[in-house]
């Protein structure tokens, strides 16, 4: 047992006031690498899908890592760089950043768990000054994306089972935490959300709201 308490935040729409995976697709056609009238309808099905629990992660994937097979790394990751500076850091909230700093200050274990690939979501993670993250991750062949995906993609239920490995691979598990909180907007997140002592429902979508009111957890918001 550890006296360390575990801190585990969702990402889109939690820790953030929107959403990375969605806003990508936006900006890669603001950019001109994807054709708008063939990518934004798929884009709007697919977010739809996933606010209201059916989205096909498989599915979803194929179309969302396709694009990061088409360019090299090295021009990638300098395209993140102003996708940071002109979609994400607007979207990352005061409120937010204190509760990530309240929950370093106490000395817990902080960790992003998100749906949204890792290449899109590990600098975001960083900034918010969260070394550990848990995103669904892309494939990877001699240090270009492939397209495809590696390994089980940390959604629904899939993040109960990636928060497992990756407690697992540091000779620990979730009950070993005296404490351990959730923070999310989604009612996607509930498998793990039912499994931490302290689950929290911020802005949340009008399921996980119904749920969390009828558990009596507690509902905050982090928009500015």
């Amino acid at each position: 047992m550890t006296t360390q308490n575990l801190a585990l935040f969702d990402l889109d729409n939690t820790l953030l006031a929107g959403d990375s995976d969605y806003n990508w697709s936006l900006f890669l056609i603001e950019e001109g690498l994807l054709d708008a009238k063939t990518h934004h309808d798929r884009n709007e099905q697919f977010y739809v899908d996933y606010k209201n629990g059916c989205l096909d992660i498989y599915a979803f994937l194929k179309f969302q890592l396709q694009p990061l097979s088409q360019h090299p790394k090295t021009f990638l990751d300098k395209l993140h760089l102003k996708y940071m500076e002109k979609v994400i850091r607007p979207m990352m909230t005061d409120k937010a950043k204190a509760l990530v700093d309240a929950h370093k200050a106490k000395g817990d274990l902080c960790l992003v768990i998100t749906a949204t690939n890792s290449f899109v979501t590990k600098p975001i993670a960083t900034a918010y000054g969260i070394e550990h993250l848990i995103g669904t991750d892309p494939e990877m062949v001699n240090g270009e994306y492939t397209g495809g995906v590696s390994g089980m993609p940390s959604f629904q239920a899939g993040k109960v089972t990636r928060l497992n490995q990756w407690l697992t691979e540091r000779g620990k598990q979730l009950k070993d935490f005296p404490i351990s909180y959730f923070y999310s907007d989604s009612h996607n997140d509930l498998p793990l959300m039912q499994l931490v002592t302290n689950p929290v429902a911020v802005d949340a979508d009008p399921t996980l709201t119904e749920y969390a009111n009828a558990h009596q957890w507690p509902h905050i918001s982090l928009r500015d």
